[in-house]
């Protein structure tokens, strides 16, 4: 059995049994899962996880499910990679990506959270899934949906990327394409959701969802040597995973995992929409919603349902925020491509460049570690990259025409 004390509204406190819910009838907050913290300290130690398989359910104390992990067991534990040639480029000198591009079935951290919420799915006895995605979520969800026989409603807005709406298409779930962005999307879920009895990951599955992005931040800690980093900076798009991260830092706190904890935690943002940076800058805790205008479509949420979270979270560990351009996002992925051989999806290029600005700011000490969250693979975003890169030297099939052509090669 786990160790799910239930369901516990954000705002009021008031309590309600593990159940398919999402929002307190009361006061309309959010719901979040409570556990039963003294029970996990006795039940969990380092050793214990280290002798797991190497993916995410190796925390399963820590998730909220009360059976055996039924979905997702080739996800999570990706690497943690010491960055020293970026660190070098940018004025740092311990430096780590989190990389989550690699590994997952899908290639993004959206496979965490869909491994618990399809397994909670079960466990409720749904037969069909369903989500709004800005992408990476809609192809976890019919891929891992696939494999554990779900019927599937894929909801995203029809402007997505051409690649991101194919790598769905190629695992025949039935998608709908919403003339609207994410936000809009999004509210016409909620009615479906209202409708159809079906589990919508991320609206009253979203509970038990969210949880996955913790397994990220437990991750990062265990590969650290059981030891928390001085700075994490995280990209927001709902504001879900900042939130989780530090959840899952205060839990390996508070039950003994780790002994020291004084992480400061960062928000990036694209400039093009950036709600929760904007609330951090102007010292305020009203998300204030936003039409999105930005090539990192997966942070294109106008109105982030955690985006007043975040912010608390930012306030509670002294952390802060900072929005990128669109060429600053391109030249970040560029530079992550070509410092440290990883490509990075939109979402990671605004994660580093919004690192680079904070460090020349002031506001990250460039000689404390510095955690880099990287959470979706740069094949799903080549769009973005067109006209971008520099050309193919083309050339005849000769050696002279070869050693024409190196003449003019530099390097």
């Amino acid at each position: 059995m786990g160790h799910i004390k239930g369901l516990k509204c954000r705002e009021c406190s008031r309590e309600y049994p593990v159940a398919p819910i999402y929002v307190c009838e009361f006061c309309f907050g959010p719901l979040e899962v409570s556990y039963d913290y003294k029970s996990i300290s006795k039940a969990i130690s380092r050793k214990k996880i280290e002798q797991r398989p190497q993916n995410l359910w190796r925390y399963r104390e820590f998730l909220p499910i009360d059976g055996e992990p039924q979905v997702g067991l080739s996800s999570g534990y990706t690497p943690l990679l010491k960055a020293d040639n970026l660190a070098k480029a940018i004025g740092a000198t311990e430096l780590y990506i989190k990389d989550d591009t690699v590994v997952h079935p899908t290639l993004s951290f959206k496979d965490r959270v869909v491994a618990i919420a399809l397994t909670k799915a079960k466990e409720f006895g749904f037969d069909t899934v369903a989500c709004a995605s800005t992408g990476n979520l809609a192809h976890s969800v019919s891929a891992q949906g696939a494999k554990a026989g779900f019927k599937r409603f894929i909801f995203i807005p029809a402007s997505l990327e051409t690649s991101k709406i194919t790598a769905s298409l190629v695992f025949e779930p039935n998608l709908i394409a919403i003339d609207g962005n994410y936000d809009e999307v999004n509210r016409l879920c909620s009615e479906v959701a209202n409708k159809y009895k079906w589990a919508f990951v991320n609206i009253n599955i979203r509970p038990f969802y969210a949880e996955g992005s913790k397994t990220l931040g437990f991750e990062i800690i265990e590969q650290l040597g059981w030891k928390a980093p001085d700075n994490v900076v995280v990209p927001c798009a709902s504001g879900s995973l900042l939130t989780k991260i530090w959840k899952s830092f205060k839990e390996f706190k508070d039950t003994g995992i780790i002994k020291e904890l004084h992480t400061k935690v960062f928000a990036a943002q694209a400039t093009g929409c950036s709600p929760i940076v904007a609330a951090i800058k102007n010292g305020t805790d009203i998300i204030r919603p936003v039409k999105p205008d930005t090539i990192a479509k997966s942070l294109a949420i106008g109105n982030p349902a955690d985006g007043f979270y975040a912010t608390q979270v930012v306030k509670e560990t002294e952390g802060y925020g900072e929005d990128v351009s669109d060429q600053e996002i391109i030249d970040s992925i560029k530079l992550l491509a070509k410092t440290e051989g990883i490509f990075a999806e939109t979402a990671g290029g605004v994660t580093l460049a919004a690192t680079i600005k904070l460090i020349e700011k002031g506001k990250i000490k460039p000689d404390e570690s510095i955690v880099i969250c990287i959470t979706g693979n740069g094949l799903k975003t080549q769009e973005a990259l067109q006209g971008h890169t520099i050309s193919p030297h083309y050339i005849k099939p000769s050696l002279a025409s070869f050693e024409e052509a190196l003449k003019n090669i530099k390097g």
